[in-house]
Parts: structure tokens; sequence; C-alpha cells
């Protein structure tokens, strides 16, 4: 399984989410999609738009934004 995170500096949602994929000992790639614009771009094309992080892609396909129950981000 193949799980990418873009996240935003500081951003306490994508924290929650690295906090909680640490726990359960699942590995993830993480890329900052407020200062890379190349990232940005890639995840704005998986979401439809959406700026919202954390938002997370496994396996190539766009799983969701945001972050808790419901999402905040």
């Amino acid at each position: 399984m193949s799980i990418v995170m873009y996240i935003k500096p500081g951003c306490p949602y994508c924290q929650k989410a690295r906090d909680h994929f640490h726990a359960n000992g699942i590995a993830f790639t993480e890329y900052d999609a407020q200062n890379d614009i190349a990232r940005q771009s890639e995840m704005l094309s998986y979401t439809g738009g959406d700026l919202t992080v954390p938002a997370i892609v496994e396996n190539g396909v766009y799983k969701s934004s945001g972050w808790g129950d419901p999402p905040r981000g």
C-alpha cells in the first residue's frame, strides 16, 4: 500500500493524521503542498481543486481531504 499525504506546515489536522499513521505503523510519504507549487498542483489534480489539507492519496487514488470526524483542515 502506498499512501501520500499532502500537508501544510504547522497544520494541526496534518499532525493528527501523522500521529494516526505512526501509531498504527502505516508508512506514508508526505509532501508540502503550501510551499512546493509543483506538489500543490499535483494535489489539486487529485482533489479537483480542493485546497483542504491533509489530502490523502492511497495507491494513486484520492481518498479524502481534512482529518477528524467531521473532517477538518
